[in-house]
């Protein structure tokens, strides 16, 4: 993936065309000229929203625990206000000592690491100031090296920061900022003893942001133990899923279930949709047929290395790729720009990862499909998700 800031495919989710918000603009909330060039460079004028809501709230130093749908540009509401609040420690000093750490955000997985990233990137690219990304699967040598030039934003998920800290590579001691982004998410895959540890390094005084697709009783519990007076801004009711996607659910014999998906795919020429599997091996094996029937697939998973998925994600981007079959690592973070379609070759075991799934299509007000196959022993799981979007 690239850090290029004219990327769309990474920054589609974090803006919409004037038309949609013709109210609002991001030159009306005093960001600095470098941010609003940052800005105008991709074309964004009016923010979603979530932005709306969060970035005046931020800029005044107000804790936040903000929910919003998936593809609604929660990565914009944190980070524009978080590049203009460390404007004022901007500088172009080539010692370390002068770009400590201000601002940490955490991620779950290593593909929203780097989205965010790309997002930050492309947001501050003409400001002095420096930003990073660290996560695990990869060498450490180079995030080391880094680091220790010294940088203000660091992106991180909580296994691989904990490393560096470990070894001494990264310094907590000045953080103004934390970010818990995709929060529910952390606390599925066992985040918890982790972001204690994070917690626990960084200064008491500090600014603290949450942002989440769902809000569990579970969250809210580690809300009130690091936030302080939060401001909690929803801008969809609580699991709703995007207006514009068309969802519809067929029902098969599971030993039918791969010819039904590679029908869909031929049947609606879809040249550009992912499908989520449950396991590792069930993605790997729908792969396998589909490239053996003559379609162009790919899988990414948690036993694929950091390279291959990222290697994975750039081809089908391109469009070198037509299908791309991912578990659930790749549920979120992936921002794929106009993805028409999703498909559920297995229904989640967690209804909230439903609507995470569909979220990767009909993004930023575009319309979109997401289609699921399911059979007789799915039947509890399809009655879990229609009574959570209560549809």
């Amino acid at each position: 993936m690239s850090d290029t800031p004219n990327n769309n495919d990474a920054n589609n989710n974090d803006a919409v065309a004037a038309t949609e918000q013709p109210t609002v603009r991001f030159a009306d909330f005093g960001l600095a000229p470098e941010i609003l060039r940052a800005l105008s460079d991709q074309g964004y004028v009016h923010p979603t929203p979530i932005q709306a809501q969060a970035i005046p709230v931020v800029l005044k130093g107000r804790d936040v625990m903000g929910a919003a749908q998936t593809g609604t540009g929660k990565t914009a509401g944190f980070s524009l206000p978080i590049i203009q609040l460390l404007m004022e420690h901007a500088n172009p000093s080539m010692s370390p000592a002068r770009h400590p750490v201000r601002a940490l955000v955490l991620t779950p997985t290593r593909e929203l690491a780097v989205q965010v990233a790309e997002n930050v990137k492309a947001y501050s690219r003409h400001t002095p100031l420096r930003s990073t990304v660290v996560f695990g699967g990869m060498d450490m040598k180079p995030q080391t090296e880094t680091l220790r030039r010294g940088v203000e934003i660091v992106i991180a998920t909580p296994g691989r920061l904990l490393d560096h800290v470990e070894q001494k590579n990264i310094s907590l001691g000045q953080v103004q900022m934390l970010v818990m982004d995709e929060a529910d998410r952390m606390l599925d895959m066992g985040f918890l003893p982790d972001l204690q540890r994070i917690i626990n390094l960084l200064p008491k005084k500090r600014q603290n942001l949450m942002f989440s697709a769902t809000f569990s009783p579970e969250i809210k519990k580690l809300a009130n133990t690091f936030l302080t007076d939060p401001l909690t801004i929803e801008v969809a009711r609580s699991n709703a899923t995007a207006d514009k996607v068309t969802q519809v659910v067929y029902k098969v014999d599971d030993e039918h279930k791969r010819d039904v998906v590679e029908h869909i795919i031929r049947q609606r020429a879809l040249k550009q949709v992912i499908v989520f599997s449950n396991t590792k091996i069930g993605a790997s094996r729908l792969s396998r047929h589909l490239e053996q029937r003559g379609i162009k697939a790919s899988a990414i998973h948690g036993d694929k290395t950091q390279q291959e998925r990222m290697a994975a994600l750039d081809a089908f981007k391109k469009g070198e790729v037509e299908v791309l079959v991912a578990t659930d690592v790749a549920a979120r973070g992936l921002d794929i720009s106009d993805l028409p379609c999703v498909i559920n070759f297995d229904l989640p075991y967690n209804a909230e990862d439903y609507v995470h799934r569909i979220g990767r299509t009909g993004r930023a007000g575009a319309s979109g499909d997401a289609i699921s196959v399911y059979s007789d022993k799915d039947e509890r799981l399809l009655s879990d998700i229609e009574k959570l979007i209560k549809q």
